[in-house]
């Protein structure tokens, strides 16, 4: 299958797993429809035990929901950042090896040698 057919059905299966969800009525039963683990969590908790006290609060509360999805947000691109790094090391390290480069790091120096304690007589 060419390059860009794929690329095209990728992005439809994408766009289909995004709006089927809101088509097909999920959760629409419920009274906040798209509530976040944290929320169904503590409605969860509150049913079980109605005297229950966090052991603990949260280090910063922002001051609305916008200021904690802008946050949330921040902290995906932060890891989606280092994991395409991590990935854009990774494939450059194996296409410099293929070509029969060796990156600098990987490369065994003199002084390493004469370090290592090994004397050959």
């Amino acid at each position: 299958m060419p390059r860009t057919a794929t690329t095209w059905l990728l992005i439809a299966a994408a766009a289909l797993i995004a709006v089927l969800p809101l088509l097909i009525g999920s959760g629409s039963h419920l009274e906040e429809p798209f509530a976040g683990a944290d929320a169904q969590a503590r409605g969860a908790v509150a049913e079980i035990d109605r005297g229950y006290e966090p052991w603990f609060t949260a280090v910063y509360e922002p001051p609305s929901g916008e200021i904690e999805s802008g946050i949330f947000a921040l902290q995906a691109a932060i890891g989606a950042g280092i994991i395409g790094y991590y990935f854009g090391v990774v494939r450059t390290r194996s296409r410099l090896a293929q070509e029969g480069a060796v990156p600098p790091e990987a490369a065994p120096t003199e002084t390493a040698e004469a370090d290592s304690g090994s004397t050959e007589r």
